[in-house]
């Protein structure tokens, strides 16, 4: 993959749309096994196509004030760099139900779908632990936490020593016909989601 051992272009801040921070209060996650991805042929960072297999569900988390967010860090290795992927939100809720959702992300490996505040960029949907998933690495409930309500603050990571071989991917998806943008992306996402 020889564009990825050579820089080939530059870059410069935008004065008419500049760099906002955070993400926008949703994230889609679904199993690991229950959608395929389609990358796009001439670029690996690029998800071009997500496939429910045996109608499987994307579900759809929603926060508010801006409860979610995500980072990526490169991490150096013998074999090349790797990336550390973490997401980190929370649930304002307590039930069975949301017990139950917990332990199947700490013990079965997920990805997630991140919308980015800043929209301007090819880059504004992303997806996290496209290679080895993520798991639930910490969910903390404290009872008397006046900021969360009594809710849980969670964090998805990749599983121990497996970090991912690329940075977050960007998901762009065209419409049945035409080119992707940010709507259709958008809606062949929701086009998924557990109803």
């Amino acid at each position: 993959m020889s564009i990825y051992n050579k820089i080939n272009a530059g870059f410069s801040l935008g004065a008419d749309e500049p760099v906002t921070s955070g993400i926008e209060d949703v994230i889609y996650i679904f199993n690991a096994d229950d959608v395929v991805l389609t990358y796009d042929t001439t670029n690996p960072l690029i998800v071009k196509g997500i496939t429910a297999v045996n109608n499987a569900k994307v579900y759809r988390f929603e926060g508010t004030n801006n409860s979610f967010n995500t980072m990526s860090k490169l991490a150096k290795t013998q074999v090349g760099p790797r990336y550390t992927e973490e997401i980190d939100f929370n649930i304002a809720g307590l039930s069975v139900d949301i017990k139950g959702q917990l332990m199947a992300m700490g013990y079965g490996r997920v990805r997630a779908i991140a919308v980015n505040n800043y929209k301007a960029s090819d880059s504004a949907i992303e997806l996290f632990g496209a290679v080895n998933g993520l798991i639930l690495t910490e969910a903390e409930r404290n009872a008397a936490d006046e900021a969360m309500d009594g809710g849980y603050k969670l964090k998805l990571t990749n599983p121990d020593k497996m970090k991912e071989p690329y940075p977050p991917r960007a998901v762009s998806i065209a419409p049945g016909s035409g080119t992707a943008t940010y709507a259709s992306t958008i809606a062949a996402l929701e086009a998924l989601v557990a109803a």
